[in-house]
């Protein structure tokens, strides 16, 4: 029995809305869960999980709509991720969420290579957007080379819960 296929949600649809709600509320809660462990937020980047598994189940819509939102309301509602890093937050959100929808749809199911290509290509090209807005390489190189726990737990867990909710 197949629970979800890997799928594109058109704006106009309400699941779309639904489902793009419930991923920046799990967006906000697990940074905050994550957060009370020093230094939890730059290691396991939780902020861009759920962006990861909206993107590449439901599409770029739920994907874009969830990385745009998710940091927007989290540091709204706790004050993480700091504003000062609202930008390069973003920019790699979305550019997971894009990177997501685009594999998923090409290759049509969960793909452990695949999200390993997705979180490759976001934090390669975020981490040279995000050089270029700071002009500060040892603070860019720092902060993916402190994040590899993050990388390595979107890809492990990122994997398993999309391969389980795509199930058949």
């Amino acid at each position: 029995m197949k629970i979800l296929t890997i799928q594109s949600l058109e704006f106009s649809r309400s699941r779309t809305w639904l489902f793009a709600a419930l991923f920046v509320v799990g967006n906000i809660m697990l940074p905050a869960m994550v957060h009370t462990i020093p230094g939890g937020g730059p290691a396991w980047l939780p902020i861009y999980f759920f962006t990861l598994i909206g993107a590449y189940i439901f599409g770029w819509r739920v994907g874009l709509l969830t990385a745009v939102l998710s940091p927007l309301a989290s540091c709204a509602l706790t004050g993480m991720p700091a504003a000062a890093v609202l930008p390069a937050i973003m920019i790699k959100s979305t550019l997971l969420a894009m990177a997501a929808a685009i594999t998923a749809r090409r290759l049509g199911k969960a793909s452990l290579i695949g999200i390993a290509l997705v979180i490759i290509a976001y934090q390669t090209v975020g981490s040279l957007i995000e050089w270029g807005i700071t002009r500060d390489l040892p603070i860019v190189l720092k902060n993916v080379t402190m994040a590899w726990p993050g990388m390595l737990f979107q890809l492990i867990a990122g994997w398993a819960v999309i391969k389980f909710m795509t199930r058949r």
